[in-house]
């Protein structure tokens, strides 16, 4: 048996396939962590097609499956995984030494063992399965993070639509669990599962129109007005945040159940479904980035015009840049949780003092008519300073009477 392995890549992660001896010394020569590939879940559809070699060569080979993060393919580009031509694949074959023996193209025969392109749409199909299991993941290592309890936020709503996800997230959880016990999915599981998708998505979609919701009350000129909407941001956004990482986890959940359906049921078309499921996974995402990059922007906003307004708002203004900030914090943890790529930088709330000082120096910079400008301002300044204590001492000296009286 050769010592060559195999590397294709999808661009979410790269599979390496080959004996495991070999599939080893690279994962630990490179310091790569991997999840289990599951080839032997091909073996049974097209060992019936009649692919009796194939399926021999799968079984005496292993393979896992690695994540593309920047340090994983930093490692992976030395080798040379370029893109091919096979839908979105790219593949090389590996000596033992780590030499690059050659690029097999899809259409092509060769000495690999998934050079069948049959055989490699069933192996691409399992790195889309294994990729949205590692995001699931990631969501509920998000969702613990925040301690968001998405069943309680969706008991507390009225609506039915959200009632009836509580009992679609029982069923995908109980089918998830059938599948990893028996090794696929059955007709009947795939029966008690495939009608959840309307309900997810009609899920999904209420709780982005709460998030416009609050975005639009961000529209505020008045900075007493925006303080309030911004602690309402505050207060509810990351509720929806976890129902929407719910949402787009189960739709996962329900693609990996369907992948292993068709792989089961009709393998010719894996491959066509598996490019079908990842354009609409990829257009969830779209969206959803979409809303939250826009409800970023209206806080920034709110932010910017808080500090525009902090002389004569000093404290309302300080209170909407935190609360913009920490809901930018949440926007960030929450994007990080479903893959999505964020820059959003925290605006620093800027200081009663400072802003004095700033506004002095831009009068003194218009000349003659600016010194004056200023010196109004310095004078302004100070007596509202002065009628600020007098106005806080005279209400401290009257509730010290009115408690000395009661005493």
């Amino acid at each position: 048996m050769s010592d060559d392995i195999e590397l294709i890549s999808d661009g979410d992660g790269v599979a390496i396939v080959g004996p495991p001896e070999a599939v080893d010394r690279f994962l630990a020569a490179e310091g790569l962590s991997s999840r289990d590939l599951g080839l032997g879940r091909v073996k049974p559809s097209f060992l019936a097609s009649g692919a009796l070699e194939a399926g021999a060569k799968i079984a005496e080979n292993s393979g896992r499956w690695v994540k593309l993060t920047k340090e994983s393919a930093a490692a992976m580009n030395k080798y040379g995984v370029m893109k091919g031509t096979g839908k979105g694949l790219s593949r090389g074959v590996l000596t033992e030494n780590g030499k690059i023996k050659g690029l097999i193209q899809f259409s092509r025969g060769g000495v690999g063992t998934l050079t069948n392109p049959a055989m490699l749409a069933g192996a691409a199909g399992l790195m889309s399965q294994i990729a949205m299991q590692q995001q699931m993941d990631e969501i509920s290592d998000y969702l613990e993070e925040i301690d968001a309890k998405v069943e309680d936020v969706l008991r507390a709503q009225k609506d039915a639509v959200l009632a009836d996800m509580v009992g679609v997230d029982l069923v995908i959880d109980d089918a998830m669990t059938v599948r990893g016990e028996v090794g696929r999915v059955s007709e009947i599981t795939w029966s008690k599962v495939h009608t959840t998708s309307t309900t997810i998505a009609r899920t999904q979609v209420y709780a982005l129109r709460q998030l416009d919701a609050l975005a639009e009350g961000l529209e505020k000129k008045k900075i007493s007005d925006l303080e309030g909407a911004t602690r309402e941001v505050e207060s509810k956004a990351q509720e929806w945040f976890a129902v929407l990482a719910r949402c787009f986890q189960l739709q996962d959940a329900l693609s990996v159940l369907e992948l292993d359906r068709v792989l089961d049921a009709s393998p010719d078309d894996l491959d066509r479904h598996r490019l079908g499921l990842t354009a609409a996974r990829n257009k969830r995402l779209e969206v959803i980035t979409q809303r939250t990059e826009l409800l970023v922007e209206r806080l920034e906003a709110a932010a910017g015009l808080a500090t525009s307004k902090v002389l004569l708002h000093p404290i309302a203004s300080g209170a909407i840049v935190r609360s913009s900030n920490n809901v930018g914090s949440e926007i960030t943890r929450f994007q990080d949780g479903l893959g999505i790529e964020n820059s959003h930088d925290m605006q620093e709330a800027k200081r009663w003092a400072t802003a004095v000082v700033e506004m002095r120096d831009k009068a003194l910079d218009r000349g003659e008519d600016g010194v004056d400008a200023a010196k109004r301002l310095g004078d302004e300044t100070l007596d509202r300073a002065k009628s600020l204590s007098v106005s806080v001492t005279s209400k401290l000296a009257e509730r010290a009477r009115r408690w000395q009286k009661s005493d």
